[in-house]
Parts: C-alpha cells; structure tokens; sequence
C-alpha cells in the first residue's frame, strides 16, 4: 500500500507498528535503532487524508479517533518516533509541498493586526479560565519555567523563573514603572509590584485574563500599584522605566517585528531597560505547523533569532543581552502534561472527549519539539544607550541570588491543593 511506503520512507530510526482498517499489520522502519510505536488507522479515509495532508490530518485523525496508538503506546510515543525522524532529515514530499506553499503565503498568514490579534487571542486564552488552573501552576504561568537543576517542582520552576526576570529589568529603585505586554493572568506583573516595589501595567488582549488579572489584584491589595487594561501594545505611548513581555511575541507576526521593537523603544524612557522573553527556532526561519495554526494558535509564529536581531537593529535599540533556554520549556511541558493527564475527567467535563485530545496532542508535540525539532526560549535584553546598565553582567546574579519571594505559594502542597478545589468545582 502506498501509506506503507510512504511511512518507510518517513520511519528510518526506530520503528512503527501500523495497523491499516482491515486489520492488516505492517512493521515499518527498524533501519537505524530507535523509539518504537504502535498506531491503528481506524478508517479508509485517514488513510487518504494522510497522504494528501500529513501535517494537518495526523491531528485531526487524532482528535476524531479515527488514529489512535495501540499495544500500549501514546500519542507521546507516536509522536516522539515521527518528530526524531523528521528532525533528522526524513519528510514526505507531499509534507515538502505543503511546507512550501506556507512559505511562499506566510507573511499573509501573519498579518496580525490589531483586530486579528484580538480574535487570534481570544481563540486561545479566554477559554473556560478553570481549564488553565487543572494543569498550570498556581500563579498560572502558561510560558516557560526556569530549571537551574532541573530537579525543581512546577511551583518552584515558575517562581524561579519570574526571579530571573526580574534580575535582567534592574529593578534597583522602588516605583519604577514597568508596562508588561502580554500580561497573561497577572503573576508577573503581581510580583513584580508586590516584591520589587514596582508599578506595573499589564497589557493584555484576552478578556478572560483581564478579569482574571484584576480580581488578583483587588484581592492582593495591590490595585493601587498594580492596573491592568485590555489594549493592543500599538496604542502605547507613555514612556516607561522598564518594559517586560513574555511569551507574548510569538503571536506579533513576522510583518510586525520592526513596528513591534519600534513601540518598544517609543514607550522606553532614555534610560529604560526592555527584556523580551519568546519561543525560537535554532535552525533558521521556518513557516508554523498548519494543525497549530489551525486549532491553538491562529497568528502565531515562533521566530529565529535571524528575523529576530534585524528588526531590533532597524528599530535603533541596544542588544546588551541575549540568553537561550534550551531544555526548559520541555520540562515545563512535561510537567503541564503530567497534570492534565491527571485531571482529565475534570477537563473532560467542562469540554468534551475531542478537546481533551486535542490539547494532548498540542502539548504533546511542542514538548518534543523542544526535545527534538530545534526549538527554544529566548531572552533579549534591550535599552536605547550604551551605557545604560553596568559593564558586566554581575548584577543580575547578585539581584537573583537575593531575590525572596516569600508570598508565593509553597511547592507542590499548595498548587495541588488549589487544583484539588477547581477539580471539585468542575465536576460539580
């Protein structure tokens, strides 16, 4: 059958167990060693939908169930022996094809504009917000943690991460005011107001998150050093003494990085100090997988840093530093599938069987392909002179190492606690 070959061409390291509709069953692979995996086609029409479109029908199989790991395999596992295959140069040509004609088209797929940024957003982030507290940490983090060991607890992760941040904006004065673009549900900013003295406005386009976010600050007592507004970051023009935004910058576009950069230098002060935090790619440009752009992050795109340092050059502002995470959002996500597995029924109770699939695909494959396939964090710190910040970078390990954030929630006793309750309210 031509699946079959096909899957041979795909399949050299490792090898995959296929069960077609009629029940026959091929080995395939099994050249080089490697993972194994077991998977059935449950449908003639799989088959043909594989063969056209790969890249989007694999998901789509997935979530409809019409493919489905079998003998005790994952979609981890099937996941994990096609992505090592394809990160080591196998492919299928109509993947090429496809892969193609994203090229030649993406710079249309990302013209994020205001008002499609907002519906892009909205896709995602102002989901049923219980959904994110069953598998985030606590301060519900949804962006890649800090692993110094990698022996640390989410909870831990995530706190040592906002701390490394925190080390780069040079938070050296009490209420400097820093403008947080992407402020997600509001931890970052929280902290940064409540344990470095800052006044921080967090901009955000996700209406779930802007509740979310405010509520947090109320019941902080921090409102009066901490607003949040639902605004695109275009549409600022204050200056400011520090600018943070965290995995925020994927969703910008490749059309918009100059203007992007451009607003960050504008809402700087002359002596300000910007850190943009971001997922990469290590290999070179590269076009968004359909599926994802299809079903979780419509707009989004995940830069080299070679379309990256071009923009921040146009814009005229100052690299003083730059940072890449490789392994840390892998464990992030790891963490983040391990809690979703566990409260699974609860998020199957607020959706239904087909989004719990499809959110185990998603966080499936993109912890791969932080494991497999080139991708990572990366951490530009920016300012607009020369010589705004010290000669070395010492002083971010001095802030870092006596950075204490005592207010935060105790590792993995508190979060499971917290998760505990929003299970039992799922399910009524």
């Amino acid at each position: 059958m031509l699946i079959d070959s096909l899957l041979s061409r795909l399949v050299r390291q490792g090898t995959l167990k296929l069960r077609h509709p009629d029940g026959t069953t091929r080995i395939l692979g099994g050249t080089r060693p490697g993972p194994s995996a077991a998977l059935a086609l449950t449908t003639p029409e799989i088959t043909r939908r594989l063969l056209w479109s790969p890249s989007l029908a694999f998901g789509e199989g997935y979530m409809d169930g019409s493919i489905e790991p079998i003998d005790g395999s994952t979609i981890y596992d099937v996941l994990d022996l096609f992505i090592l295959n394809l990160a080591e140069g196998s492919s299928l040509p109509a993947m090429r094809l496809n892969e193609g004609v994203r090229w030649v088209s993406r710079r249309l797929m990302d013209l994020n504009t205001a008002s499609r940024s907002r519906r892009n957003v909205a896709h995602h982030y102002d989901l049923n917000g219980t959904l994110y507290s069953l598998f985030l940490d606590a301060d519900r983090q949804y962006s890649c943690a800090y692993f110094p060991t990698g022996t640390e607890t989410l909870e831990e992760a995530q706190t040592l991460k906002k701390r490394h941040l925190a080390s780069k904006l040079k938070l050296d004065r009490p209420d400097l005011e820093v403008l947080d673009i992407g402020s997600g549900w509001g931890g970052l900013a929280l902290t940064l107001a409540r344990d470095h003295g800052a006044r921080v406005t967090g901009l955000t386009l996700s209406e779930e998150q802007l509740a979310e976010s405010r509520a947090r600050a109320e019941a902080a007592g921090l409102s009066d050093r901490v607003r949040f507004e639902l605004r695109d970051y275009r549409s600022w023009n204050q200056p400011m003494d520090r600018i943070v935004s965290v995995g925020m910058f994927e969703h910008v576009g490749i059309n918009h990085y100059t203007a992007f950069f451009r607003t960050v230098k504008r809402a700087l002060k002359e002596d300000g100090v910007a850190l943009i935090h971001a997922i990469g790619q290590s290999e070179g440009p590269s076009t968004t997988n359909p599926w994802i752009t299809k079903y979780v992050f419509p707009g989004g795109y995940s830069p080299a840093l070679s379309e990256v340092v071009p923009a921040v050059e146009k814009a005229g502002l100052w690299i003083t530093d730059i940072e890449i995470l490789r392994l840390h959002y892998a464990m992030t996500i790891a963490h983040w599938r391990a809690r979703f597995a566990a409260n699974r029924n609860a998020i199957k109770s607020l959706y239904d069987e087909r989004f719990c699939r499809m959110f185990e695909f998603y966080l499936a494959a993109s912890e791969l392909a932080f494991r497999r396939w080139g991708h990572m964090n990366w951490q530009i710190q920016l300012t607009r002179k020369v010589d705004t910040l010290p000669l070395t970078r010492d002083y971010m390990f001095d802030a870092e190492r006596a950075a204490t954030y005592p207010h935060d929630p105790p590792p993995s006793t508190g979060s499971r606690g917290a998760v505990r309750e929003d299970v039992e309210r799922a399910e009524g």
